[in-house]
């Protein structure tokens, strides 16, 4: 597909592309929804058009002032992070993708020559060393989006709110065409996460026991995770029986309402493991909840893995025997998850019916729903939103 750019110069932008986006302009205030002009992509990116983007709280938090980045250096931008798109270009020294491919942005890239890329103990690619992916711009340090005669800036490498965007090559997970896009772009964040968790950074071996502090749109598919991985007993804390009753639809076998524990389901868990779960997720972002999931491990080798987003400052307190007595905690940003290598799996794991992700859509929106659709998820409704391009 042509979208028309001229040729001569694929780092200016230019004004011919117009795309429906959302734009974040100030803390505490709406996305704007409006008409931003996309540029062509670099020699090392691809133009997307979006089909759907996913709502995360990510954004919320950002929105909120949870970031200790400069905003006002970073405005207006360009938000979003879970999308679901095809290729409508590709830059000249792009290998891997080509027009019509079906594609998934990832906001942890995958380049595959970096220290990080080699080691198998990490996903976290180098890439994202690279100032321009802090500061809102492509990695020739110019961004590819212009609002209003400005420039407008991207974020995570992704910007989904955009129904066209550019993102680097390392950052798109080439999929299946025959995937519903409206559905595998919540693979960009929440639903990875949280299986990912569990399969490719806690590694849980068949028959084990898992705990899971926190069944919300993270927690539920840490609990698909530990379902698909064939643990035994997979044990859901919260403090709503509704997100219980969910977590028991997507595979736990024992629910605890932490209400009734006085708010802590950690003894609970070592009474239905007979001591301390194998392993423990934690998928609420409160440091509270942090030191019970890793208090409710066995000692010896139980590993607490720590997935939600704690607000800027907030430290974890523990107490050191316990580590002393051989607990593990350890953490994972997008569940351990090489976007481009190990994210296909998933996509085929949806569409043999292993791994549920129509269950988790609470509701398919417009563009111009959107701002209401996060005032919902700040009101705890529902678990995820999806806007149709």
């Amino acid at each position: 597909m042509d979208v028309g750019f001229p040729r001569e110069d694929r780092y200016r932008l230019e004004t011919e592309m117009k795309s429906k986006a959302a734009i974040f302009t100030e803390i505490g205030k709406p996305l704007i929804v409006d008409e931003i002009e996309v540029g062509d992509p670099g020699p090392d990116e691809c133009l997307v058009k979006l089909d759907a983007t996913g709502l995360c709280h990510t954004e919320i938090w950002y929105m909120g002032g949870g970031d200790s980045v400069d905003y006002s250096a970073l405005s207006p931008r360009v938000l979003g992070h879970e999308g679901g798109g095809v290729v409508v270009k590709a830059g000249k020294n792009v290998k891997s993708l080509q027009e019509g491919d079906h594609v998934v942005p990832l906001y942890i890239a995958e380049c595959g020559d970096c220290p990080d890329c080699h080691n198998p103990e990490t996903n976290l690619c180098s890439f994202l060393d690279d100032k321009g992916y802090y500061e809102g711009v492509m990695m020739d340090g110019k961004s590819r989006f212009n609002w209003r005669g400005k420039t407008a800036y991207h974020f995570m490498g992704t910007s989904t709110f955009s129904e066209y965007t550019v993102v680097p090559e390392v950052s798109l997970a080439k999929i299946r065409k025959d995937a519903p896009l409206d559905r595998v772009c919540l693979l960009g964040c929440a639903i990875t996460t949280g299986v990912g968790a569990v399969l490719w950074t806690a590694k849980v071996p068949k028959g084990a026991t898992v705990a899971v502090f926190g069944c919300g749109p993270i927690g539920l598919n840490v609990v698909q995770g530990a379902r698909i991985a064939g643990a035994g007993k997979i044990i859901a804390v919260d403090l709503k029986p509704s997100r219980l009753e969910f977590a028991r639809e997507l595979g736990a076998t024992h629910l605890i309402n932490a209400a009734d524990c006085g708010g802590s389901g950690t003894n609970a868990v070592k009474e239905l493991t007979g001591g301390g779960a194998d392993f423990a997720f934690e998928a609420t972002g409160n440091t509270h909840v942090m030191r019970q999931a890793f208090e409710s491990v066995r000692y010896g080798g139980g590993k607490c893995v720590l997935i939600g987003v704690a607000n800027t400052g907030e430290v974890v307190s523990l107490t050191p025997r316990m580590l002393i007595a051989g607990r593990i905690l350890t953490g994972t940003a997008f569940g351990g998850c090489r976007g481009r290598t190990q994210l296909p799996q998933l996509v085929d794991y949806y569409m043999d019916g292993t791994l549920k992700i129509d269950e988790m859509v609470t509701r398919t929106i417009g563009l111009e729903q959107i701002n209401e659709a996060f005032d919902w998820m700040r009101a705890d409704q529902g678990y995820r939103y999806i806007v149709k391009y």
